[in-house]
């Protein structure tokens, strides 16, 4: 594996229930969809948590009962409909992953999309990695 295989960790993504249009009083409402690709040939991941919190960090809903495990190159995606404006424009995922062994890093990404009359909207936000489980680090711990 190349030097960034990981074996687990947390994602912060970047999502926009609405967005500002003309000015601070007019918005534009969104659909988001958190999409999670396991980009690893060979090994499943297993998401531990997927958080959805708002633009003041509150805790807004847990898109995750029990662990899920994603099989290589499979996906899962979450969605926050478009009326669903309880995160705000500052909202955001955590998302929280591990593996067994070390694996190609899952693309983690959310997809705002809307359409009104002749006017529609849509773009990607990545997620980036705030906090990583080394494979070296877990030998180091024994």
């Amino acid at each position: 594996y190349s030097s960034d295989a990981v074996t687990g960790a947390t994602v912060y993504v970047p999502v926009y229930s609405h967005i500002y249009q003309r000015n601070a009083q007019r918005t534009f409402n969104l659909t988001a969809t958190l999409s999670i690709r396991n980009t690893d040939l060979s090994s499943p991941i297993m998401l531990t948590k997927v958080y959805y919190y708002d633009s003041l960090g509150n805790l807004v809903q847990k898109y995750l009962e029990a662990p899920k495990e994603i099989n290589p190159l499979s996906s899962i995606s979450y969605v926050v409909e478009e009326d669903d404006l309880r995160g705000g424009v500052g909202a955001n995922f955590l998302v929280i992953w591990e593996a067994k062994n070390s694996v190609a890093q899952p693309i983690i990404e959310s997809v705002m999309i809307s359409a009104a009359q002749s006017q529609g909207i849509s773009f990607v936000s990545e997620g980036r990695v705030i906090q990583s489980l080394e494979s070296d680090s877990l030998s180091n711990k024994n």
